[in-house]
């Protein structure tokens, strides 16, 4: 228990100083609320993943991935809800741009960096060239299929509606329903204890274990209320200050400080020999954050305006939006067949670091970097087909899956 001590002491004293400033409306430059915040938004994210991971004990499998994956990556709904809030207030503000920035700069990381990180060090670890699937997850990819597939829906409308939201929600509801009736994806799984500070906590007795699940929990959402909206208004204020385009920063290092607890916990997953949990702990967190991520931000937006409004894509947010569905579609295309091999691992990691580099050479040309999304875009596409083709038997099987859960 003592190193389980000291990580949560170590949590707690990232977040201090961040809420100290917070509670006493101390200012600083932008740069150090950036990091202050940052770093207490960081700790309220591990806090939260601890405290998920716990409670598989007593749940289903099947139904705590998907949970995991959802209270482990509230930091960055909360930051993202935060633009959105505010676009509401001021629909011709910078920060209609920024809610959506941030929405598409989780979605891409995930599957661009996280999703490879998983199949390389698995890897590293076992020489082992696939992380292979086992049926029962033709669940999690019959639904990002379909979560994949109403995006383009979107894209045609070219705004995010409210009633896009409900259809959303609908779509991960029925995933959450469906992951409930799982039964435990592989019978030594749980005779084994989880990695890190939750698989402490899994030792103790259930009073004290929900006990310490409680206080974690009620810990890091104060924390994420607090300081959510000085966080996200340090990445604009500190993009300003250094002469990068803030639009940059609210992409990619928002997502990168939130999804980090999750992708950690994932990355235990695979250290310590059970990589397809971790792969899958990453393919539902994309699930949730593709389905209810997106919907909600013309809630958060219709609550802010105080009346019904929905999330427009400018040209660049909807070759954002399209780049995004299209990774989206090219990843499920090297799930199809329930391996993700380490040579698909480098394509999307490849792929993404070419976007982001792209993107910050022509940071201040907005013709080439929309021409540069809508390249990679069909890019994406193309690959996806041949592969997509060759595998519907699959994919028929996993549409089935959303009426029967087969056991294998």
């Amino acid at each position: 228990m003592s190193r389980f001590y000291f990580l949560v002491v170590l949590a707690v004293l990232g977040a201090l100083p961040a809420m100290v400033i917070r509670l006493a409306g101390w200012h600083t430059s932008s740069l150090n609320e950036l990091a202050f915040f940052g770093v207490a938004v960081l700790a309220a994210g591990f806090m939260l993943s601890w405290s998920a991971e716990a409670a598989e004990r007593d749940l289903s499998q099947g139904l705590i991935l998907a949970i995991v994956a959802l209270i482990t990556v509230l930091p960055e709904y909360a930051v993202d809800m935060y633009y959105a809030f505010q676009a509401g207030r001021a629909p011709e503000s910078q920060y209609v741009h920024y809610a959506a920035a941030n929405m598409t700069g989780a979605n891409r990381l995930l599957v661009g960096i996280a999703w490879p990180i998983m199949v390389i060090l698995h890897w590293w670890r076992t020489r082992e060239k696939a992380i292979v699937l086992a049926p029962v997850n033709l669940v999690e990819i019959g639904f990002l299929f379909l979560a994949s597939a109403y995006a383009f829906i979107i894209l045609l409308t070219n705004r995010i509606h409210l009633w896009d939201f409900a259809v959303l929600f609908t779509i991960f509801g029925t995933y959450l329903w469906q992951a409930g009736r799982t039964s435990e994806r592989e019978e030594d799984d749980g005779e084994t204890a989880e990695p890190g500070p939750a698989g402490i906590l899994t030792q103790l007795r259930p009073s004290i274990r929900w006990i310490w699940i409680a206080s974690l929990a009620v810990t890091a959402s104060v924390i994420i209320l607090f300081c959510a909206e000085p966080f996200a208004e340090a990445i604009v204020a500190s993009g300003r200050q250094l002469g990068v385009n803030e639009f940059l920063l609210i992409q990619w290092l928002a997502p990168l400080a939130s999804e980090a607890p999750t992708i950690t916990i994932a990355i235990l997953f695979v250290v310590y020999g059970n990589a397809t949990k971790g792969l899958t702990t990453m393919i539902s967190d994309k699930i949730n954050q593709w389905t209810l991520l997106i919907g909600m931000l013309p809630v958060a937006m219709t609550i802010g305006a105080g009346h019904p409004l929905s999330l427009p894509l400018d040209p660049r947010q909807h070759e954002e939006f399209f780049l995004t569905a299209a990774q989206s579609v090219f990843a499920i295309s090297l799930l199809i067949r329930l391996r993700f091999h380490w040579l698909s691992g480098l394509i999307l990691a490849g792929l993404f670091v070419v976007q982001v580099v792209v993107a910050f050479i022509h940071q201040n040309n907005e013709s080439r970097v929309i021409a540069s999304l809508t390249t990679l875009a069909w890019l994406y596409l193309l690959l996806s087909l041949p592969i997509l083709l060759t595998g519907i038997p699959t994919l028929k099987a996993a549409m089935k899956w959303f009426v029967v859960v087969k056991r294998d």
